[in-house]
């Protein structure tokens, strides 16, 4: 009910709220209801019957006549002589709303408040009770109460837009969506100190307070209000009129970050389940358990469609939740990280289960490019929905990483291209300048391809594309990769010799820590030549560590001073440190224990394979000589020899070198 004592709108009184009239052709103390029929409390007998729906209304037609301009073109313009009786099925608001219409028409007193308002104003409407049949009709009332009194306050507003979800189109084209949608927004952006806020829960003591008490009523000054005061009242909201809220929001300017974890609020308690903690969210409580007229109520959420679990009606169900996660989509602000790449990668799953529209998946999947870096491998592991194909759904993956890289390149070589306002976003976090983002996404891959490569039905080229599909500067080790490409051969042990050496070259031995190298020499899955690979790569890096601990041991000795003995150093250090030094000093008698052994194992290999080799040499060795290539070898071994005699008698000789120098050689020919 309208608070003020007497508010004059235009020169007409509205006395507390309550609507009445003066005009009225019959005298009645009121209207009264017998089952399903409405009778008017007169003496004079009823002789006009109006039907809406299951109930009935026994009135007159004066004082309807006198209002109304639909009941005018139907009488007048009826066949009938007498028409006693009409059917308005159609009438906005119902049975609820026309009583209310009837009333006033009879000059009973109407209470206005901000449940029944929205009905009321489209039934007056319907029934064209204007200013042309009488000066202050029922149309003026209810649009005076709408403007100067449901829109300066919060609560109202929620209330008349939660109403009018059974009132289209009728309230769309008067108008009271839209006007409602920016008196939340305003509000919502404006200090919330002047606003009486979290209504939900609480229940409804006043419908309409004056705007005084409102302020009187919030928060006080030194009270901190919380920046998302106003998430549970709109959440309230049918998805069409929630999004036409949050429009008129960002209309408003309020900030990114907001509007996102309003729409992720949305989301947790319109989808159960959706969220972690979507399933406790719903309140029906408040303007949560409101209900238009008593006809039906409002329930907070709609249940999640899971295969093997019969509902009452899945297929509208589903509907609805399609309708939910596509308007969800659509008023996600642009900017990166205005909500969690978590929540985005849930609203992937639901809208690959629902089948959502092509445009809508792949704009979501880009907005998870956007922030791979950010993802989870719990989240990441989403079902592939067609039957006959892999657990998992891996060419998702595979696109959301593509998306990744492009974006990637993008911001890398063109920074220059970004708008004022995203170069400010950026900063500071820019991924094109900053490797971590790619590192993490490398972790994130191996530890998905490790997860999925226990699916039989995952082919090796897939698992090879994924693999590959970042570079090797995102991988600074390859453990992880390692640990899935094992796993996979794990789980695949009918693969060919051909097809485990193409799986292991996705794979750098050189990045290898030195237990995932322990493990791989002894794994009988891995191609011996990888086990070499390791090996050696292993060895190598031995070879360089000693190198370099030598020559740094051989720097820092240059200016440590000298220590007397080891008993004086002992002596000298505290109790922890000689207790750690023995810890580290059995640490590396371990590990040098494990090198010895590795380095055993790596010239057992060596010395068979050379035993492998010259077995494989005396196979191919060429057969015997042909007669013509044994007498060129005999007469080149005469020539060695006598060069060779020369070469002595010129040694005894001392003159010998100079008879030489003058004696001419002759060439030794077989001709």
């Amino acid at each position: 009910m309208w608070d003020s004592e007497s508010e004059l709108v235009g020169g007409r009184d509205y006395g507390n709220g309550v609507l009445t009239t003066s005009k009225h052709g019959v005298k009645t103390d009121g209207f009264e209801q017998r089952g399903q029929s409405w009778y008017v409390t007169t003496d004079i007998p009823s002789d006009f019957l109006v039907q809406i729906g299951d109930v009935t209304f026994h009135l007159h037609k004066y004082p309807l006549l006198s209002r109304s301009g639909k009941m005018n073109r139907i009488i007048y313009e009826s066949r009938e002589g007498d028409l006693s009786k009409i059917v308005l099925d159609d009438l906005p608001g119902g049975p609820e709303a026309f009583e209310l219409a009837a009333k006033f028409c009879y000059g009973v007193a109407v209470d206005l408040t901000a449940t029944i308002i929205s009905g009321l104003r489209c039934a007056a409407e319907y029934l064209e009770m204007t200013e042309d049949l009488e000066e202050g009709n029922l149309i003026f009332k209810t649009e005076a109460f709408l403007s100067y009194v449901v829109l300066s306050s919060w609560r109202d507003s929620i209330l008349v837009l939660k109403s009018c979800e059974k009132l289209s189109p009728w309230a769309e084209n008067l108008q009271i969506v839209r006007r409602c949608s920016e008196s939340i927004a305003w509000k919502a952006c404006a200090n919330p100190k002047g606003i009486r806020w979290q209504y939900t829960g609480k229940p409804l003591k006043v419908s309409s307070p004056k705007w005084n008490e409102m302020k009187e009523s919030s928060p006080s000054r030194n009270q901190q209000v919380p920046p998302d005061w106003w998430f549970e009242d709109v959440s309230i909201l049918r998805i069409d009129h929630f999004v036409r809220v949050i429009t008129a929001i960002k209309v408003k300017g309020m900030r990114f970050e907001l509007i996102g974890a309003a729409i992720m609020h949305y989301a947790a308690k319109w989808l159960p389940g959706f969220l972690k903690e979507g399933m406790d969210t719903a309140d029906e409580g408040g303007i949560g358990g409101y209900s238009n007229g008593g006809s039906s109520s409002w329930k907070g959420g709609l249940h999640m469609i899971v295969a093997g679990i019969k509902e009452d009606s899945p297929t509208v169900q589903a509907k609805d939740q399609r309708m939910i996660i596509e308007s969800l989509i659509s008023i996600i602000p642009p900017q990166k990280d205005s909500v969690s790449c978590s929540f985005l990668l849930r609203l992937l799953r639901m809208a690959n289960m629902l089948k959502v529209a092509p445009a809508l998946v792949t704009e979501l999947e880009k907005r998870v490019g956007m922030q791979f870096e950010q993802a989870n491998l719990v989240d990441l592991l989403i079902p592939c929905y067609i039957k006959g194909d892999t657990s998992y759904d891996i060419d998702l993956v595979q696109r959301l990483l593509e998306h990744f890289l492009v974006q990637e390149q993008m911001e890398s070589s063109s920074p220059s291209r970004q708008s004022f306002p995203e170069k400010i976003m950026y900063e500071g976090n820019q991924r094109g300048s900053n490797p971590n983002a790619k590192m993490r996404v490398a972790r994130l891959v191996d530890s998905y391809l490790t997860e999925v490569s226990r699916d039989r039905n995952l082919s090796l080229t897939k698992f090879q594309v994924l693999a590959e599909a970042l570079p090797e500067s995102a991988r600074t080790c390859d453990d992880g990769l390692y640990r899935a490409i094992d796993s996979y051969l794990k789980a695949h042990p009918t693969l060919s010799e051909h097809e485990r050496k193409r799986l292991c070259r996705v794979m750098d031995c050189q990045k290898l820590s030195l237990d995932a190298c322990m493990h791989a020499a002894q794994n009988e899955r891995l191609p011996l030549r990888v086990v070499v690979q390791v090996l050696f790569s292993e060895q190598v890096k031995i070879s360089n560590a000693i190198a370099n601990t030598s020559l740094k041991e051989a720097g820092e000795s240059q200016f440590q001073p000298m220590v007397s003995n080891r008993k004086t150093l002992l002596e000298g250090t505290p109790q922890s440190f000689q207790e750690g030094w023995a810890a580290a000093k059995k640490d590396i008698n371990t590990l040098k224990f494990e090198l010895e052994s590795v380095k055993a194992k790596y010239l057992e290999l060596q010395h068979d394979m050379e035993n492998l080799q010259r077995q494989f040499d005396k196979v191919t060795k060429p057969k015997q000589a042909s007669a013509w290539t044994s007498g060129w070898k005999k007469l080149s071994k005469i020539t060695k020899m006598t060069t060779l005699e020369h070469h002595e008698i010129g040694s005894q000789n001392p003159n010998s070198e100079q008879t030489r120098k003058t004696t001419r050689r002759w060439r030794n020919s077989i001709s």
